[in-house]
């Protein structure tokens, strides 16, 4: 059983920064792929960035390149996911989820079906 808590949403400008945070319990973290996902109100349930079990291959979502920026670290089991230059359609629910099979997997696991474990959700409200 993995848990997932995540941390940082918040109340921001167009144009600031968030930082979120997402810590795992498991004593495998380092082979699970991670990925943080959002949904907004009345909208699809939607992948940000996901990252891939080794660390080094990284996949973000069209909306979101050059802008966010998905790390993890093994020593501390958590994967954090840096928002630059908000906008006010980034304005969602952001979850944390875990892909336990990943290793199984080449590179970043893309879509939500391949995560078996998520977090509790975090609000981002991006203010124009």
């Amino acid at each position: 059983q993995v848990q997932l808590v995540e941390s940082g949403g918040g109340l921001v400008q167009a144009g600031g920064s968030l930082r979120l945070s997402c810590a795992a319990s498991g004593s495998t973290f380092s082979t699970y792929g991670l990925g943080w996902f959002r949904q907004a109100p009345g909208k699809e349930r939607e992948i940000v960035a996901a990252i891939a079990w080794g660390g080094g291959r990284t996949y973000y979502g069209d909306s979101v390149k050059g802008r966010f920026t998905i790390s993890r670290d093994n020593a501390k089991n958590t994967v954090t996911l840096q928002m630059n230059s908000l906008q006010y359609d980034d304005t969602a629910v952001y979850y944390c989820a875990a892909d336990t099979n990943s290793i199984y997997r080449f590179g970043p696991s893309t879509t939500a079906n391949l995560y078996d474990y998520w977090g509790q959700g975090t609000q981002v409200t991006v203010s124009s």
